[in-house]
């Protein structure tokens, strides 16, 4: 039996896992997107499914001053005495803290605030009772001595390790297996040199001795679909098998572009005779992969249709920042989703009204239902396919001079302009995006049905190689003022992904 890498597609960075006798439950990172570490659920470490967020109260988390690829990093999941621990950065906000629950399907707690400087932060629970806290710091591991009750820090912060050389050293995970303590961490960047190290002692403290086969992760240098390995994190199944969740990248053409973010993909991991670990095939992992004894159990299919006729978001569904309850709701109008659109664009660095959805296959189609009349000039609604305020991509229905038109456009860097346009007389439209690995096309039908095409964008000039930053694109549903409060609502009456990788 084999499975597909990755095993969650599209943005879904710096994976964690635990284990709960037959269950797993992994996050990742979600940077500027509200609710904060999305949280999945899984029997088998390959199926996944979506069943919330950690973070998903305004007094858990504040991105109201979050610039794009700031807001929340590296999350780390771990589970003790019948507690989940979920610590993490806010690095626009307060910094390292982490959250609790005995309940993954309930709420999490308020954030318990941790005086250790640096990002990525690990958990480590010794069996003595001795919690460890140890994150990235100064181009450097450095680790301290915590309460895990109240967060207070027990000792001062001290290097254990700065690695084998690579640059940013980050990400640091400990794990006690027989009588070896070993430290897991990334480095080489979060990019083509990506690589996973590890280093080994007797105490959870140090000193550490560095693996001699390091890396024992990476696809540095290889013609490989797979590019950016690293960021992994342990599980131990039921049966004794060791396995990593990491991340990684899928880039599209030469030179290598990447618009989907950085996912989750899944290798077994193997202890040599000398104690050390190897991951994958010998450091190398394939989009097929054996899956040895896993018990494979795929969940149901979600819906790919969303109308919006429960009291809150599906779990896939995001804002851009810290929301405003006045911009949005579930009720305004019976099974649909109301965007009121505020001063602020898809061109500002704040929180539009915006409500959208990672993209997580090369090819998908996503579609929505708007019924909007826009009453003043500058209103507008519609689908953006989003990396960034400065790149993106949206079509859209506005009210321009008095006329009600259907738009096209692209913002590229400091460039943007409407491609296309039409008059447009209705006051509803399905808005349509389709997309394969090269580029989107952007097209609406009316009451007869038919599709039409306004415009066609790059996905590679959506791509982090060229827009910068750690995230992927979104495809969100969108309303805007363009510099005023929007007095008309949009109303989007149901929205569609269909994935077809």
């Amino acid at each position: 039996m084999t499975y597909r890498n990755p095993v969650i597609g599209g943005f879904h960075p710096d994976p964690s896992v635990c284990r709960v006798g037959d269950d797993y439950y992994l996050v990742t990172s979600s940077f500027e997107y509200f609710p904060g570490v999305p949280l999945f659920h899984s029997r088998d470490l390959v199926h996944w499914r979506q069943i919330g967020h950690c973070l998903t109260r305004e007094s858990q988390l504040n991105l109201a001053e979050a610039r794009s690829s700031a807001g929340i990093y590296a999350p780390t999941i771990r589970f003790r005495d019948g507690t989940f621990y979920v610590t993490t950065t806010n690095v626009s906000g307060i910094g390292n803290f982490f959250v609790t629950t005995r309940d993954p399907f309930g709420e999490w707690s308020d954030p318990v605030a941790v005086d250790h400087p640096g990002i990525d932060p690990d958990l480590f629970f010794d069996e003595g009772g001795t919690v460890y806290y140890t994150t990235s710091y100064r181009q450097g591991i450095y680790q301290s001595r915590i309460d895990a009750r109240t967060g207070e820090r027990l000792s001062e912060p001290r290097l254990i390790w700065s690695g084998t050389g690579g640059q940013y050293p980050e990400s640091p995970h400990i794990y006690r297996i027989r009588d070896w303590y070993y430290l897991f961490i990334a480095e080489g960047g979060t990019e083509y040199g990506h690589m996973e190290t590890v280093a080994r002692s007797r105490r959870p403290d140090g000193p550490y001795e560095s693996c001699p086969d390091n890396p024992i992760l990476t696809h540095r240098s290889l013609l490989s679909p797979i590019q950016a390995t690293g960021h992994a994190d342990l599980v131990q199944t039921p049966t004794g098998e060791w396995w990593a969740v990491f991340l990684g990248i899928r880039p599209v053409g030469y030179p290598f572009r990447h618009h989907l973010g950085r996912e989750t993909f899944l290798a077994p991991v193997a202890w040599m005779d000398n104690g050390w670990p190897s991951i994958g095939d010998n450091g190398r992992v394939a989009e097929a992969m054996p899956s040895g004894d896993l018990p494979l159990q795929p969940w149901p299919a979600p819906p790919e249709r969303d109308g919006f006729d429960g009291a809150t978001l599906a779990p896939e569904l995001n804002f851009l920042r810290s929301p405003d309850r006045a911009n949005w709701s579930l009720s305004e109008k019976a099974s649909c989703l109301t965007l009121r659109g505020t001063p602020v664009t898809l061109n500002d660095g704040g929180a539009p009204a915006f409500v959208g959805r990672r993209q997580q296959h090369f090819s998908c189609q996503v579609s929505a239902h708007l019924s909007f009349v826009p009453s003043r000039d500058g209103e507008e609604a519609g689908l953006a396919v989003y990396m960034n305020e400065k790149f993106h991509y949206e079509i859209a229905m506005t009210l321009s001079m008095g006329e009600r038109k259907l738009i096209f456009r692209r913002r590229l860097g400091s460039l943007q302009k409407v491609e296309n346009e039409i008059p447009w007389s209705a006051d509803s439209v399905e808005f349509i995006v389709r997309a394969d690995q090269e580029r989107y096309a952007f097209g609406f039908a009316g009451g007869d049905g038919e599709t039409r095409w306004l415009g066609r964008g790059e996905c590679a000039l959506l791509a982090a190689e060229v827009a910068g930053g750690f995230t992927g694109v979104m495809i969100a549903m969108y309303a805007t003022g363009n510099g005023a409060q929007s007095a008309s609502p949009a109303h989007f009456d149901w929205f569609e992904y269909r994935g077809s990788d």
